[in-house]
């Protein structure tokens, strides 16, 4: 069963809301989501550990760097949870400002390799027939 309380906790923060915006994108470097929180890295790293405990994100190490991304984010309350977030968070000026801020740090390279890939934790795939240049 799903304990309410602790996933409502790990949302009861600003910049966990503002954590869990940015991966609604996709897979994160830890450095991405430092970048754009303008936050050190302890205390950025004290709001993900918070967010993993609240069992709200997932990580994976891959050489020195920390990946981190939506828990259960395709099936259950989880899913609804971030189905109910994300216009409220894509309608809010300031986490829109993060989800710009997102794509110039992932374009401009502070963290080679993220991917910027709008709400695609949160939305289903769509086919297509190739990239666009």
């Amino acid at each position: 069963m799903i304990d309410l309380e602790r996933l409502f906790k790990g949302l009861a923060d600003k910049s966990r809301l503002r954590i869990i915006n940015l991966l609604m994108h996709g897979e994160l470097c830890g450095c991405d989501i430092q970048y754009v929180l303008r936050a050190s890295q302890p205390n950025v790293s004290r709001h993900l550990t918070y967010l993993k405990h609240a069992g709200l994100v997932l990580d994976r190490r891959d050489g020195y760097r920390i990946f981190y991304r939506l828990a259960d984010h395709k099936q259950g309350t989880k899913k609804l949870l971030f189905e109910f977030l994300q216009p409220i968070l894509k309608a809010e000026e300031s986490f829109h400002r993060d989800t710009e801020l997102l794509k110039l740090a992932v374009r401009d390279g502070a963290c080679t390799l993220s991917e910027f890939r709008p709400y695609a934790a949160v939305t289903k795939q769509r086919a297509s027939s190739g990239k666009s240049a």
